[in-house]
């Protein structure tokens, strides 16, 4: 398909605002101020653009429960704490093409009626802190953020904040606590975002790929944006691909691609000739799948179906010289060390996990503990605060389920086959 988020991608100089608007950059703002805030919000919906953060909740829905609170400010939020391993599909924009991601803000922003942005950008990010900011400058200067924008009655500011390095703060609610100054944890709900979300006031918060969608909408109109992708899944995806492949790299795609393809067409197939031995389809807290799911797509309802989620769309391959244990023992090392700490079952769980796979990796496992594993992945689900610890839980499981007799040879044979250790904590 023709590129439309990336389009941009190889355009010298984008990241200037006088070159972004020769390419046809914030040519949708005047077309906005003709329709209105209510037919924007209806076009949105209309697309059925789903949020690309993770939980692909419906975007138009999530800004009608703003619009629908009479309390003001408003604000709106690009989540860009991008920290799920292996995920890096909104560096583009945040580091190359940053007025696509502003000028999708300011769309939405006009949508449901905030008057100040933020972008939250992932700590680890100082490139797109730099860019985004000589962006946003760019901007106010040309009257496209600020005071009654390009002459109409719509004022909005916009402003970067960057995050500390805490993967936790990628969920929304821990992300607001983080940009009011407090310690990133998950707030219990209700009250809802919608009505008490940044200092108290109604809030949206928005993953920069989706954000940078809405333009592209409104440009185009909805019906030829959601004739791209599936029809549960519409438009088009930025896929991070990674691991023992060929060519991995971004690729822009239509939802529902299947993983086949994604592999083997566009990531050129596994490197040295290997075998696949199994993939994670999107990002580290999504369930692995192996070579009999090559033809499931990539949209949320297949992956549901198939007992994993499309996630972030970072799709981590892995050949058959990898091992199923080092990795699931990283990942679980990873989840021990951002967990909050606020509840216990997540706290303690991915604790002891971390500990049992770093015995059963070191050669010093014991078949009971298989069982033990999958007791504290189920004392773990449901019983969280936030996703966390229920995306924890995924890799174990689906590393239990599909490649167990790989764990039982670690244990009887004393050791890892491929020769790798595990520290025992991370």
């Amino acid at each position: 398909m023709e590129k439309i988020l990336l389009k941009n991608a190889d355009v010298p100089n984008i990241n200037d605002v006088d070159v972004y608007i020769a390419h046809g950059g914030y040519k949708s703002l005047d077309k906005i101020f003709q329709m209105g805030p209510a037919a924007v919000l209806e076009e949105v919906k209309r697309s059925g653009l789903r949020g690309r953060g993770g939980a692909w909740f419906p975007a138009g829905m999530k800004w009608q429960f703003c619009v629908e609170v009479n309390k003001f400010p408003k604000y709106l939020i690009a989540n860009a704490d991008e920290g799920e391993p292996a995920t890096f599909k909104d560096r583009p924009f945040l580091e190359k093409d940053p007025h696509q991601l502003i000028e999708g803000m300011i769309v939405s922003a006009y949508a449901i009626g905030a008057s100040k942005g933020y972008i939250y950008l992932r700590g680890e990010y100082p490139t797109g802190y730099k860019v985004l900011n000589a962006a946003i400058d760019q901007a106010y200067k040309k009257n496209l953020l600020g005071n009654n924008i390009k002459g109409t009655d719509f004022s909005f500011d916009l402003a970067v904040h960057r995050g500390a390095g805490a993967y936790i703060c990628g969920e929304a609610s821990a992300l607001i606590e983080s940009l009011e100054g407090k310690r990133g944890q998950f707030r219990v709900r209700p009250p809802y975002m919608a009505t008490h979300g940044a200092f108290g006031m109604p809030t949206v918060v928005n993953n920069v790929e989706t954000l940078v969608n809405v333009s592209h909408i409104i440009n185009g109109g909805a019906d030829w944006w959601s004739s791209i992708g599936s029809k549960d899944s519409p438009g088009p995806k930025v896929f991070g691909i990674s691991g023992h492949l060929q060519k991995p790299g971004l690729y822009e795609l239509p939802m529902g691609v299947t993983l086949r393809e994604l592999i083997y067409e566009h990531g050129g197939g596994i490197k040295d000739g290997k075998e696949l031995k199994a993939v994670i389809p999107g990002g580290v807290s999504t369930a692995m799948l192996t070579p009999e799911h090559l033809d499931i797509k990539m949209d949320v309802k297949s992956l549901q179906t198939a007992g994993s989620a499309i996630g972030s769309g970072a799709t981590t391959v892995m050949s058959e010289d990898a091992c199923v244990v080092h990795m699931v023992w990283r990942a679980m090392a990873f989840f021990y060390h951002e967990s909050c700490g606020r509840c216990t079952p997540c706290r303690e769980g991915t604790d002891w996990m971390v500990k049992i796979l770093a015995r059963i990796e070191n050669g010093e496992g014991r078949m009971e503990d298989l069982k033990i594993l999958e007791d504290v992945c189920h004392t773990i689900h449901n019983n969280c605060f936030c996703p966390l610890g229920e995306g924890a839980v995924n890799p174990v499981l689906s590393g239990l389920k599909y490649f167990r007799a790989d764990f039982e040879e670690h244990i009887r044979t004393r050791g890892c086959p491929k020769g790798l250790r595990a520290r025992a904590r991370h």
